[in-house]
């Protein structure tokens, strides 16, 4: 039973890693982003770019990669209502650690 469980584990940690070759660069360089549901609510979201410095519209890219892929494999369509999003004027943009937060929602 142990040894399910710990092959349990390792097979969920390398599905969720991502190869090189499967990885997308925007503007020259990987974004490591994190999506994260708002108070439960799957077509709520916000989203976090990581390192977003390095290129402010890289990051921009990157976000919306990452909410379309989102809203597609959730509710089937591309569209997305952006709160802040990749268009926002860059003065509206904060960048905090390093990293810039998006949200938007899913039109269901």
């Amino acid at each position: 039973m142990r040894f399910f469980v710990i092959v349990l584990t390792i097979a969920a940690v390398l599905a969720g890693c991502t190869s090189q070759e499967e990885r997308i660069a925007f503007d020259g360089i990987y974004f490591n982003t994190k999506l994260s549901k708002v108070d439960g609510q799957r077509d709520v979201f916000t989203l976090l770019v990581k390192n977003a410095s390095q290129s402010i519209d890289g990051a921009r890219e990157a976000a919306r990669y990452e909410a379309t892929v989102y809203c597609v494999n959730t509710y089937g369509s591309s569209d997305i209502v952006w709160v802040v999003g990749p268009d926002t004027p860059a003065d509206n943009l904060r960048l905090v650690d390093d990293s810039l937060t998006f949200s938007g929602s899913c039109p269901s």
